[in-house]
């Protein structure tokens, strides 16, 4: 419950909220925070603020301030790899990166809290690469006074689901990188993909464990594989003939090689011809030719999302075609940019 109170009656009493301040160009914050006692010296800074009266909260048994209710919601919401302080401000929680990582959101989850009035939580998109410290999440309640029930469940949806938000770490992976193709294999032509994959893996944590150029001979491809395998490798990357030339024989070695779950294309632009199989465990992705000449292509999508645990398969592919039609910026400015971006 609040009790309006007039300004010039307010002298000693506890402000009930965060007053904000804003100076266009200059500051935008609290100019007074929650439980400041007011004093004579306040009173021409809030009448320039706009406030003619001030309120006092006395909250009911089945009441929580806007403050408290952001503190559960806040612990409901933060899932692993993500933290907070409970120092709200201006009723606001935000939650940030405890490492780096990949952020999963559970958008369903997300949106069925949101659906209850007066409470809300909203998060950078799902698969957003992540740096430690920067923020993924906030929430807070909207009024300033707010009932327990809708807090209660909305924080009950959040820990049914485990939590929405969380930052998952990049696996340091050892990779077997297989280059195949006559024309680079016979030295007809200069290979430029060990150098771009070796700096995309380098910026994830991974690192280049086995590597081998090959011919487009589909029984050496798969005898390398399992070379590869045998070698400790834990994520295996293939470039050249992923394209639909009969020529192109990478697949078949794939295939040769024991791979299951195997998926050839995917809804992305550049790099529709995707590959993504599984020997076992290990994740096998074959990388088409556009990686040569785009800075991000539909590798650059699925392989963080690899490398933080998850495993692609056919809905995986499908569903990244939501945001995953490259624009051809001048600059390109990936990961922060729309690539990629989906709900």
């Amino acid at each position: 419950m609040l009790k309006k109170v007039p300004l010039e009656q307010s002298i000693g009493t506890n402000l009930a909220h965060d007053i904000t301040e804003v100076r266009p160009g200059e500051f935008k914050g609290p100019a007074f925070r929650k439980g400041h006692r007011v004093c004579e010296e306040d009173i021409c800074h809030l009448q320039r603020l706009g406030k003619n009266h001030l309120y006092v909260v006395d909250l009911e048994a089945d009441e929580l301030h806007e403050n408290e209710a952001a503190a559960l919601l806040a612990a409901a919401i933060a899932g692993p790899g993500v933290v907070w302080r409970d120092d709200p401000r201006e009723g606001k929680i935000e939650m940030f990166a405890e490492n780096d990582g990949l952020v999963r959101v559970d958008t369903a989850a997300l949106g069925a809290l949101n659906m209850i009035d007066e409470v809300m939580c909203a998060t950078v998109h799902t698969h957003t690469r992540i740096r430690k410290g920067e923020l993924v999440a906030a929430t807070r309640a909207i009024p300033l006074v707010v009932k327990r029930e809708p807090v209660e469940r909305a924080t009950a949806i959040a820990r049914s689901h485990g939590a929405i938000v969380e930052v998952l770490p990049l696996r340091p992976a050892r990779v077997g990188l297989i280059i195949t193709g006559d024309e680079v294999y016979h030295g007809r032509i200069r290979d430029g993909f060990e150098p771009i994959l070796r700096g995309k893996l380098a910026d994830l944590g991974a690192r280049v464990q086995a590597l081998a150029f090959l011919p487009d001979d589909a029984e050496r491809i798969a005898e390398k594989i399992g070379e590869h395998l045998q070698a400790g490798c834990d994520l295996l990357l293939l470039t050249g003939g992923m394209s639909v030339d009969p020529d192109d024989v990478t697949r078949h070695g794939i295939r040769l090689a024991g791979a299951d779950d195997m998926h050839y294309g995917t809804a992305v632009l550049p790099g529709a011809m995707l590959l993504v199989a599984y020997v076992g465990a290990v994740p096998i992705i074959g990388v088409p030719a556009c990686g040569l000449h785009h800075p991000a292509t539909a590798l650059d999508l699925v392989l963080p999302r690899i490398l933080a645990g998850e495993r692609i398969g056919k809905a995986q592919l499908a569903f990244l075609g939501h945001g995953s039609l490259c624009r051809q910026c001048p600059t390109c400015s990936f990961p922060r940019c729309a690539f990629g971006i989906t709900t």
